[in-house]
Formats: structure tokens, C-alpha cells, sequence
């Protein structure tokens, strides 16, 4: 990792480029260090290195400032980072000549209902899951003051269509198209195989009631960070967040075709 931001700030700066990093990265020579949350103010563009975690914790870091953010993939499955470091100086250089497309996504927030608490934004998924028991949770989702359905499982995931090849994919959910204006919930390991996904327009209010029947515990997680205890009788109430992120990416960024590489879709079937 060390070696790979190294090359990475050497190329930068032989473009002449003033630099600034945040405090993960103070280990740099000769560098200015600053919070991510002075970067609006001071860049035009951020580079977020590592793997699509870390590209996630800089989009809900940057959400709203309108600066735009650019992912180079240090890690195995990456569905946002595209900018690879053996092609780095071909992709960057381009990316700064401005040979770019702009692609906005939504996040989610996730607050406790009829109160001030905030959980946090996601930019992939909101999971409501059983804490620290192997016993499934009960709960009620509304979608728009909507009954939709009650049921026992591990966990609920609320992914976004960024979301919907992270958890909400692992738990038996679609595939959804970046562009779409949606939301996915899928149930994780539910108690009745009935409990299907469902996909619902990315403006819907939802709330999630832990019901009262609970034995145990449960969490709320935005993107995987830690989370946030939930008692029995609690209501999760899930929206979308005002603000957005831009990515940047390569003129000939193709989705599908990093879904066919990632999920390895284009590899012949053998008997």
C-alpha cells in the first residue's frame, strides 16, 4: 500500500500539481496535511486509494460539496475505483486532461424515528441485523406509511443500485442498473422462503419497527462501519440524503463490462 500511494503522489507532483493528503497519509514527505473535510475548499479533485471501502468513506466524507472524486483499485473486487495502478499514468493523465465522464449517485441516511438521533449516510446499504446472537429478529417494514410486511430473519440490507452488487447481491437480491432511481431490499437468510426482494422508487420513506417480541438486540450498520444498538419497540427510518457524490471516470467506463469481469460472467461453461 505504502509503494502504491508513493508512485501514485511522484506521478501527481511531475505534473506540477499542488498536493494535499489527509491523515492517513502523513507519512508522505514534503506533503501538506489537511482533513478530508478541508478538501472542498482547497482541491478540485480527490483521488481516494485502496479498494471501494475507501472510495465509500471519501463519498460520504465529500457528499454535497460538489468535488469531485476519483477511485484508483488497490484491492480484488472493485465495482467504483476503475483507475488501475499498472495503467495509472495512461488513465490519470487522461482523467486530468479532462478526457472524463460524470456519474452522480445517491445516498441513503439512516435516523431513529421521532427523534434526533442520527445513525449515518451509506452510498451502498443500510442492514438491520441480529447483534451478537445467533437468534434470528423480528420485525415490521413500512414503505410511505405502508404496511408492507412482517417477518424473522438475520437482517434486512436497504442498498442503493451503488449497494446493489455489495451485500444486498450476496443476500439474493437483483442487480440494479446505476442509473436507476431505485432501491433494493433484500432479507438475509429470512425465516419463510416467501420473503422476496423488493425494489422501490429511491424516494420512498422507509421504516423499520423492531418489534417487541425480540429476545435480543439488534443493529443498525451504515456501510459496513460499526453500528449502532437497537432496543425492542425501536423504529429505523431510512430516506434518501439530501446530498449526492460525482465520480469521475474513464470516457469509455463501461458498467456492464466491469460486471462481466468482476463477476466473471464472459468465462466459458465446462461440463
Amino acid at each position: 500500500m505504502e509503494n502504491a500511494v508513493l508512485e501514485i503522489t511522484q506521478f501527481l507532483r511531475s505534473k506540477s500539481l499542488t498536493l494535499f493528503v489527509n491523515e492517513p497519509l502523513a507519512f508522505l514527505p514534503e506533503l501538506q496535511v489537511i482533513s478530508i473535510g478541508a478538501f472542498p475548499t482547497n482541491c478540485d479533485l480527490t483521488i481516494a486509494i485502496g479498494g471501494d471501502g475507501t472510495l465509500l468513506s471519501a463519498s460520504r466524507a465529500l457528499a454535497g460539496s460538489e468535488l469531485p472524486l476519483v477511485g484508483i483499485n488497490l484491492g480484488r473486487l472493485g465495482f467504483l475505483a476503475d483507475v488501475t495502478l499498472v495503467k495509472l499514468e495512461q488513465q490519470l493523465s487522461r482523467i486530468l486532461a479532462g478526457e472524463y465522464r460524470e456519474d452522480t449517485r445517491f445516498l441513503m441516511q439512516a435516523t431513529l424515528h421521532n427523534s434526533d438521533h442520527f445513525f449515518g449516510k451509506a452510498m451502498n446499504d443500510v442492514v438491520i441485523h441480529s447483534h451478537q446472537s445467533l437468534h434470528m429478529i423480528e420485525f415490521e417494514t413500512y414503505i410511505n406509511g405502508r404496511f408492507l410486511n412482517s417477518q424473522r430473519a438475520d437482517g434486512l440490507v436497504i442498498a442503493t443500485p451503488t449497494g446493489s452488487t455489495a451485500y444486498a447481491m450476496s443476500a439474493g437480491g437483483p442487480i440494479l442498473d446505476v442509473n436507476l432511481d431505485a432501491l433494493v431490499l433484500a432479507s438475509v437468510c429470512p425465516h419463510t422462503l416467501s420473503n422476496r426482494p423488493v425494489v422501490i422508487a429511491a424516494n420512498s420513506i422507509i421504516d423499520i419497527i423492531i418489534s417487541e417480541n425480540n429476545i435480543s438486540t439488534a443493529m443498525v450498520t451504515c456501510d459496513g462501519r460499526p453500528g449502532h444498538i437497537l432496543e425492542p419497540g425501536d423504529t429505523v427510518r431510512i430516506e434518501r440524503h439530501a446530498n449526492s457524490i460525482k465520480l469521475l471516470h474513464l470516457e469509455d467506463h463501461d458498467h456492464y463490462s466491469i460486471l462481466r469481469a468482476k463477476l466473471e460472467w464472459g468465462r466459458k461453461l465446462t461440463c
